[in-house]
């Protein structure tokens, strides 16, 4: 999740008052959902970022991790967003689960072993 304020309007019945325990109660607590919610520190951010979401999940939207990349791209950060179509919030397919773990695998060499084929 990306945007706190969006989160709250966006999800799924069933978390709609999650965030009330973990963040505070709207609307008193809007600012502190605005100073937590990473899309709106994405300018500051310098690195590398992967993404990993499902098309269909009910609980963080595809949005908030296509807003998310388009503002971490904008502010001239190095971001990959891997989007799994037909899976929800938490990955259940084998095979997306492996093409998940590859990305993450492949994400780290470049990270820390830049021009290694294998990381080593």
């Amino acid at each position: 999740m990306t945007d706190l304020l969006a989160l709250a309007s966006d999800t799924h019945d069933f978390e709609s008052r999650y965030l009330d325990g973990l963040v505070g109660p709207l609307p008193d607590a809007e600012s502190i959902y605005r100073d937590r919610s990473p899309v709106r520190h994405a300018a500051d951010l310098v690195g590398r970022v992967l993404l990993l979401q499902g098309s269909e999940d009910p609980v963080v939207p595809l949005s908030q991790a296509e807003q998310f990349a388009d503002e971490l791209l904008a502010g001239g950060a190095d971001c990959r967003l891997v989007v799994f179509e037909g899976e929800s919030h938490g990955f259940r397919r084998a095979d997306t689960i492996e093409a998940a773990l590859e990305a993450e695998l492949g994400f780290y060499r470049e990270l820390f072993a830049p021009g290694s084929p294998d990381g080593r």
